[in-house]
């Protein structure tokens, strides 16, 4: 068994997610410590416009725009998450997991661009750092994402929950990972999670959120305009299946008062998880992380459209604002030991597909 770190930094750019996990890549020994390090108004302005830049790229090796000003802000925002966790922590480190930051996500044209220089954080920590994840998935034919799929699985089985289970998490984008009573497992990006509803809110009172989903509950869906939103083919596509943060605009909603776009995007979050869990092949249970956990407003929605039990991942003991975060101490687990990642069934690779980068300290660093 190792002690990991996990980062995450999500599509909805709030900040770093960072956790400590001890595992040896298949089974769970134990979950510690957390940190939340947000991002800052000015470091998200530049996050924001290395968005933009990122639009056009070609080559994930360049850093057109502000690109490069945002890769040095992301590496030292999870710098200062790891230093701060470890303090928390108070015992050893074996390895750190490092996403980076999302900016393209276009598995179409087999590319997919994590900012995030691991080589510099690994130099800084004096630690091993796995990252670049998703880079090998998708070089190879596969969608690149969902990327948690395999560790969702181990804590499904850990929590022994029965019956066919979905793990959905909500953040910018919403995904699931549906463990079937089987044992079979399918996953994939189902559409728009929180960005949409975020970015609005953002735009019309410079808050970063709905929180506690109060805006959406305030307003009225428009049942027109969302039918016109779910009339994408995308929807129907069977899994796996992913997409970019900025997949989906909310042009539709842009005459509608704030609280009724808000709740009518709420909803459109709420019906294509719904559809996802039924192209997925249904489910009992769902257990929701991320984000969308703490809106009340869209769990009720996610309940009303597929009739599931459906349950936050804290009311199985799970901490599901950092799920993600130890998904990938998990995986830099696997990364090291020369696990697979991902499976053909998670994104469609043609056969289990290990991955990530290990950077190592250099002896000055250590």
């Amino acid at each position: 068994m190792q002690t990991v770190i996990g980062l995450m930094s999500g599509t909805s750019m709030d900040g770093v997610d960072a956790a400590v996990l001890v595992t040896d890549g298949e089974g769970i020994a134990s979950a510690g410590a957390t940190l939340f390090r947000p991002y800052q108004p000015a470091e998200r302005a530049v996050l924001r416009r290395a968005l933009a830049d990122a639009r056009t790229m070609a080559d994930r090796t360049v850093r057109p725009g502000a690109l490069s000003e945002a890769e040095a802000v992301v590496t030292d925002a999870h710098a200062e998450a790891v230093e701060r966790l470890r303090v928390l922590h108070g015992g050893a480190v074996d390895l750190v997991g490092f996403h980076g930051q999302t900016v393209l996500h276009a598995p179409e044209r087999r590319l997919t661009v994590q900012i995030g220089d691991g080589a510099a954080l690994a130099r800084r920590l004096g630690l091993p750092v796995v990252f670049d994840f998703r880079a090998a998935d998708v070089a190879s034919g596969g969608q690149g994402a969902p990327f948690a799929p395999l560790y969702h699985r181990a804590l499904v089985r850990q929590a022994g929950v029965a019956g066919n289970v979905v793990v959905a998490n909500i953040g910018g984008v919403g995904n699931i990972t549906r463990i079937g009573a089987d044992g079979r497992i399918c996953s994939g990006d189902t559409g728009p999670g929180n960005a949409l509803i975020d970015d609005l809110v953002f735009e019309a009172t410079g808050t970063s959120m709905d929180a506690e989903g109060r805006i959406g509950a305030a307003g009225t869906v428009d049942r027109s305009i969302l039918a016109g939103m779910m009339n994408q083919p995308w929807f129907n596509l069977p899994m796996p299946k992913s997409l970019d943060r900025d997949a989906f605009g909310r042009d539709p909603v842009r005459d509608l008062r704030l609280e009724d776009a808000v709740a009518t995007l709420t909803a459109f979050t709420a019906e294509t998880l719904a559809k996802g869990v039924a192209i997925a092949g249904g489910a009992e249970t769902i257990i929701v992380s991320g984000g969308g956990a703490h809106n009340p407003t869209m769990l009720d929605m996610l309940a009303a459209a597929t009739g599931a039990d459906v349950r936050r991942a804290a009311d199985l003991g799970w901490d599901g604002d950092f799920v993600e975060a130890q998904a990938f101490a998990y995986l830099a687990a696997r990364s090291v030991a020369g696990l697979p990642l991902s499976l053909p069934e998670t994104t469609g690779v043609p056969y289990p597909m290990p991955g990530g980068v290990l950077a190592t300290p250099s002896p000055l660093a250590a």
